[in-house]
C-alpha cells in the first residue's frame, strides 16, 4: 500500500469513528470526549473548536476525495440548518467558539449561507471591538484581542469570507486592536485582551496571531496603518526571540513563572509552527524585512527549530503528549504542507513533505482501530492514569486528525498544487489558487 493510500484509509477511519458519535438532537451535536459515561453536548455544541461547525471542513476535505454519502449528505445540511438558525441570534463573536466559527462553516457546506453570521458580526460591533460570550471571566475584561476568541479570529474570518460586511468588521477590528496594543522596546505587543496577567506571544493568544490578522487586513483594506502596526509586532517577537542554530522560538509564555510545564512548545498554537504565519501574512502585505532579516527566512526558521525538536517523539513527560490539530501532531504537519505548498525551492518544498509524512506516520503509530474506525487518546502526565479518552471534534480529536491526513495523501498524489481545503486561520500562508474556499464553491449539501 502506498503512503497516501495508507493516509487516505487512516484518515477515513477516523472520520468514521467521529460520524458514528454525531447525535442528532436539535440538530446534530458531537460528545467532545468519549468515555464510560452517557454521551453529552460539547461546552458549546455548535463550535468550531469542539462542536460540529469543526465538522464542516472535514466534509470539505472529503468531497476532495469522493461523493458524500447519504449520512455524511444529510450531516451537512444539518450542520448548515443548526449553524444557520444560531447565528442570526448568537452573541458571542468569537471564531473558535461564536459567529466566526459559524461563518467558517456555513461558507464551507453552502456558501452563501455565510451572509447572516457576517451580518450579525457587523451587528454586534463597538468602537472596542466585540464583547465575548457573557460568562463570569468574559465580563471581568471586556473584548478580547486574540485569534481564538477576540477581534484577531473575526478579522480573518472576514477577510477570508469576503461579502458586504467584511470591510466593515476588519476595520472595526483592526482599529479597535491598535487602541489595546503594548508598546515595548523594540515594537508591540497583545495581550489575550488588556490586563491579562502574562503575555502568550505565539499564534493562538497573542501578539504573532494579532499581527497576523492585522496584516492580512491591512492588505485587503489598504491601511498601512494596520501593516505597520503587524510589522512592530513582529518585531517584538524578533526581539524576544531565541534564534540559536538557525531557528526561531518564542516561549510560550511570559513572565514563565506563570506556567508550571514546557517553557517552550512547537504547536500551532503556542510554538513557532503557528507562529511562522505572522511571516507569510507580512510578506503577502508587501513587507519584505524584520530587523536583519527577510520575512521568508523567518518564516524558515520558525520551520526549522519545529523540525529539529524531536517531536513527534514524546521526549519525556509533557514534551509531546498531543497529537491534535491546537496543540499536537497534526496542526503541525498541516502547517507544513501550508509551507511546502508555497515555496518555490524544490529541496526545501520535499524536507517540508516529509516533515509531514512523519507527523502522519506518528498517528498512524499511535491509532486505536476497530471496527468502529480508528480514534486516538492524548496524554496528560500530572494525571493517573495519563492516558485520557479519545476526543472528537476539530482542534483536540480525530476530526481534525482525519482532516490533515486526507489533505497528505492528496498532496502526495496531486504533488505541490493539489487544492487546499482554505480555512480563516491559514489561507494566506499558500498561493491563493490553491484555495478552493476562496476561488469556488468548495461543498454544497446535496
Amino acid at each position: 500500500m502506498s503512503g497516501a493510500s495508507r493516509y487516505r484509509e487512516l484518515g477515513e477511519a477516523g472520520w468514521a469513528w467521529v460520524l458514528g458519535q454525531v447525535r442528532h438532537d436539535d440538530g446534530p451535536w458531537l460528545p467532545e470526549v468519549v468515555d464510560d459515561e452517557s454521551p453529552r453536548p460539547a461546552g458549546d455544541r455548535d463550535s468550531l473548536y469542539a462542536g460540529i461547525a469543526g465538522l464542516a471542513p472535514v466534509l470539505a476535505e472529503i468531497r476532495r476525495h469522493r461523493q458524500l454519502d447519504g449520512a455524511e449528505t444529510a450531516l451537512a445540511a444539518g450542520i448548515v440548518d443548526r449553524l444557520g438558525r444560531a447565528s442570526a441570534v448568537r452573541t458571542d463573536p468569537s471564531l473558535y467558539d461564536g459567529l466566526a466559527g459559524d461563518v467558517t462553516g456555513l461558507r464551507l457546506l453552502t456558501p452563501g449561507r455565510e451572509s447572516v453570521a457576517l451580518d450579525r458580526l457587523a451587528s454586534l460591533r463597538t468602537p472596542a471591538g466585540w464583547t465575548p460570550a457573557p460568562t463570569i471571566e468574559a465580563e471581568s475584561h471586556g473584548p478580547a484581542a486574540d485569534i481564538i476568541s477576540g477581534s484577531a479570529g473575526v478579522m480573518l474570518a472576514a477577510a477570508w469570507a469576503g461579502g458586504e460586511s467584511a470591510s466593515a468588521i476588519m476595520t472595526t477590528g483592526g482599529e479597535a486592536l491598535l487602541r489595546v496594543a503594548e508598546p515595548t522596546e523594540a515594537g508591540l505587543d497583545w495581550r489575550m485582551w488588556p490586563g491579562y496577567r502574562s503575555s502568550n506571544p505565539n499564534f493562538s493568544h497573542g501578539t504573532a496571531g494579532v499581527a497576523s490578522a492585522l496584516a492580512v487586513a491591512g492588505h485587503a483594506l489598504d491601511r498601512p496603518d494596520f501593516v505597520a502596526a503587524a510589522r512592530q509586532g513582529a518585531e517584538h517577537l524578533l526581539s524576544i526571540a531565541a534564534l540559536d542554530d538557525g531557528g526561531f522560538i518564542v516561549e510560550h509564555t511570559i513572565p514563565r513563572s506563570q506556567r508550571e510545564v514546557e517553557p517552550v512548545t512547537y504547536n500551532w498554537c503556542h510554538g513557532p509552527a503557528g507562529t511562522s504565519q505572522v511571516f507569510a501574512a507580512l510578506s503577502r502585505a508587501g513587507v519584505e524585512r524584520v530587523g536583519a532579516f527577510e520575512v521568508d527566512e523567518l518564516r524558515r526558521r520558525c520551520l526549522h527549530s519545529v523540525l529539529t525538536s524531536g517531536l513527534p517523539q514524546r521526549l519525556r513527560p509533557g514534551f509531546w503528549d498531543n497529537d491534535g490539530r491546537c496543540c499536537g501532531t497534526a496542526g503541525v504537519g498541516d502547517i507544513l504542507l501550508d509551507a511546502a505548498q508555497d515555496t518555490k525551492d524544490e529541496r526545501h518544498a520535499a524536507l517540508l513533505l516529509r516533515g509531514a509524512e512523519t507527523m502522519a506516520d506518528a498517528l498512524a503509530e499511535r491509532a486505536i482501530q476497530d471496527s468502529d474506525g480508528a480514534r486516538w487518546r492524548f496524554v496528560e502526565y500530572r494525571q493517573d492514569p495519563p492516558l485520557l479518552p479519545p476526543r472528537t471534534a476539530w482542534m483536540q480529536g480525530a476530526a481534525g486528525i482525519a482532516a490533515f491526513l486526507l489533505r497528505l495523501a492528496r498532496v502526495l498524489d496531486d504533488g505541490p498544487t493539489a487544492a487546499v481545503v482554505d480555512r480563516p486561520d491559514q489561507w494566506w500562508t499558500l498561493p491563493e489558487q490553491l484555495c478552493v474556499t476562496r476561488s469556488q464553491p468548495p461543498l454544497a449539501a446535496e
